[in-house]
């Protein structure tokens, strides 16, 4: 078996990965991913037992039991670059073995959800909806830096939406992905499922504008009226996309549970959203340990 040499994967003197500060025992086979720090407080607050803690820069963890399943919840902080660390490092504590460097021949399939909060681009959509990242599309570019990204993106999808929104070459190529039709299926009583954007930014990329003009004023109208057959698309958040498109390359079972707290056709927003985050992470905890 070729060795992972020193440099592409750090492991710190510990024997946890470099980023996440996780050793492999550590991490339980059904994970939570969730942006904020705070928020892996708040569910770890519905474990019944605690494991273990972690905690480096914004990535902090806990792993611990919930009527009787094992899980881990870890913050990821904000983007699809943070996605790519966690993602990667999530799938060497699972699958490489730390003591020879090498990949398993037995590979291990994660379960991971992400649970975050997002912005409406259909009217009909309420503060307070759960929307189900049925498919991401990636404005950040992140997954065709890697081979095979072809092999698990909806090519037809792009192609219509790139003629549809009139993309710009200077803008990163958009790719769509598809989440687990297993957890898709799993989170479907209480989710509306749809398309849902991972921008590479807040203000900008999300069509928003405090000083800077956007190079592309119309671009939320456009959005808004995308279709492909049924589907539209429903809300912007930043990270879904490589969850989606880096779990599907690595093997695992991987979906984006997000909560609106913000109405960008209507303008209107819920600051403080931490009722229907806690109302998400129940509903959320019950189908994770459910199967």
């Amino acid at each position: 078996m070729k060795k992972i040499p020193d440099s592409e994967l750090i492991i710190n003197p510990d024997g946890s990965v470099f980023h996440l500060h996780l050793r492999p025992e550590q991490l339980a086979d059904r994970i939570i991913l969730v942006g904020d720090p705070a928020r892996v407080e708040m569910v770890s607050a519905f474990f019944d037992t605690i494991e273990s803690r972690t905690a480096n820069r914004e990535f902090a963890s806990a792993t611990g039991f919930y009527r009787g399943v094992r899980l881990t919840a870890l913050s990821h902080g904000i983007g699809t670059d943070n996605i790519d660390i966690v993602m990667t490092e999530l799938d060497a504590l699972a699958n490489v073995d730390f003591e020879t460097r090498t990949v398993r021949e037995q590979k291990k399939k994660l379960h991971i959800v992400r649970l975050g909060t997002s912005g409406a681009l259909q009217p009909d959509l309420r503060v307070g909806d759960l929307i189900l990242a049925a498919t991401s599309i990636g404005f950040d570019g992140l997954l065709n830096f890697y081979a095979g990204c072809k092999a698990v993106c909806d090519l037809g999808m792009e192609g219509t939406f790139v003629e549809h929104m009139k993309w710009s070459s200077r803008l990163a190529m958009p790719y769509f992905v598809h989440s687990s039709a297993f957890l898709n299926e799993l989170f479907a009583e209480f989710t509306i499922p749809g398309i849902t954007i991972s921008a590479p930014g807040f203000y900008g990329p999300q069509g928003r504008v405090v000083r800077l003009p956007l190079a592309d004023p119309e671009m939320n109208g456009k959005l808004e009226t995308f279709r492909y057959g049924e589907k539209r698309i429903l809300n912007f958040e930043m990270e879904s996309s490589a969850v989606a498109g880096l779990a599907a390359l690595l093997g695992h079972e991987a979906t984006t549970i997000c909560t609106i707290i913000a109405q960008r056709v209507k303008g209107d927003c819920a600051p403080d959203y931490a009722p229907y985050v806690k109302l998400m992470i129940e509903l959320a905890l019950e189908k994770m340990t459910g199967f």
